[in-house]
């Protein structure tokens, strides 16, 4: 369009040949006036293409600067692009991580409920099982408890009833019997009283004080009763009666003994009811039916005792026994009190104490009845 503007600028129209398009009325023709405006008109047509050219020169600058900035524009927004793809990117990976450890943390919380289940299943059927068994040995107690009881109303190791307990029979008037007859150091508290062939003198014959330290002693024991030799009430009876009533000739089984007396573990056995085969018992006893495993002085031995549950036996001579079984008579009784099964005054309990003492004082003295 350009080409063809300066085309015509260069070869002018004819002059007087140019009309107008549209004349106005009144309008005549004049050449000379129409040279006039052909010339005027040139010179705005080529004003009108500086016009034209300058608009065009600023256009096509201004869509240099405008291709050139959204060029800029275009980079920027790439790069922009190019970080968000990148960050995308990153919180994908940190999406997928964070769903693979919600994975296995729901995995392992599951997998823990489940065993905190099975756990919870185990000691509920093990609580369950303790429960059955300690109502059954509650119910065993509570049976024994009120066995005991009547037997302390009804027999007390000062006067046992021969009826309740047949095995405290002489073996002269009860005769022997087959198997075995054991008697635990629990039960064993009626047995020198019920073998004494002299009746006890009564009590008003006999002329008793009161001794103020040794009830003293016997009260402050009897308000928090204990099998804790650390008492002075238990530590002046260990010193006194218990330690030389079962002080032995052998030191080492005397100990025994001893520890077997505290812990209510000892069983004495009479040797005529046993039935075991006699090459066992060479092997497993101490001693001999002529020879009494604690003194170690030749005796006839009618009893034997085992310490616990070893197996072992102790071939005893009478008078051991009687020691032994004086020392079971005692802690017997205060077992008893302990428990709260005898219920009788304070100076009753206390005199019985002394009467047990007083047969732990014999025994070590040598003194027993005929028919141990």
């Amino acid at each position: 369009s350009q080409v063809s503007l300066e085309e015509e600028s260069q070869n002018p129209p004819a002059v007087g040949h140019w009309k107008p398009l549209m004349p106005s009325k009144g309008d005549k023709e004049e050449p000379e006036g129409g040279c006039q405006d052909a010339g005027g008109v040139h010179e705005g047509q080529s004003t009108e293409q500086l016009n034209v050219s300058r608009l065009r020169s600023s256009s096509v600058e201004i869509r240099e600067k405008g291709s050139e900035f959204l060029r800029d524009e275009l980079h920027k927004a790439q790069k922009e692009l190019k970080l968000k793809d990148k960050e995308c990117e990153r919180l994908s990976k940190v999406r997928e991580q964070l769903e693979q450890e919600l994975e296995e943390l729901t995995a392992s919380l599951f997998e823990e409920a489940h065993k905190m289940v099975r756990e919870a299943n185990t000691k509920q059927a093990a609580a369950e099982k303790q429960l059955r068994e300690a109502r059954g040995k509650i119910d065993m107690l509570q049976a024994e408890v009120t066995a005991l009881k009547t037997l302390v109303i009804t027999s007390t190791p000062s006067s046992p009833n021969r009826e309740l307990h047949p095995q405290l029979q002489s073996p002269s008037k009860g005769g022997f019997r087959k198997g075995h007859g054991r008697n635990k150091s629990t039960s064993s508290a009626m047995v020198s009283a019920a073998s004494q062939n002299v009746a006890p003198e009564p009590v008003s014959r006999e002329c008793r004080e009161v001794d103020s330290i040794l009830f003293a002693e016997f009260q402050a024991w009897k308000e928090s009763p204990t099998l804790d030799k650390s008492c002075s009430f238990l530590d002046r009876i260990y010193r006194e009666d218990v330690g030389p009533c079962l002080d032995f000739t052998k030191q080492e089984l005397s100990e025994l003994v001893r520890v077997a007396v505290e812990q209510n573990t000892l069983t004495i056995e009479p040797v005529a009811f046993q039935t075991v085969p006699v090459g066992k018992v060479a092997a497993e006893e101490c001693g001999g039916p002529k020879k009494c495993a604690l003194s170690g002085l030749p005796r006839t031995c009618k009893h034997r005792i085992m310490l616990g549950d070893s197996g072992n036996y102790y071939y005893i001579s009478p008078s051991c026994r009687a020691r032994i079984t004086a020392v079971c008579n005692f802690f017997t009784y205060i077992r008893y009190i302990q428990q709260g099964l005898v219920r009788q005054d304070v100076e009753l309990m206390y005199w019985e104490v002394m009467r047990l003492r007083r047969e732990m004082s014999l025994a070590k003295l040598g003194f027993y009845p005929s028919e141990m």
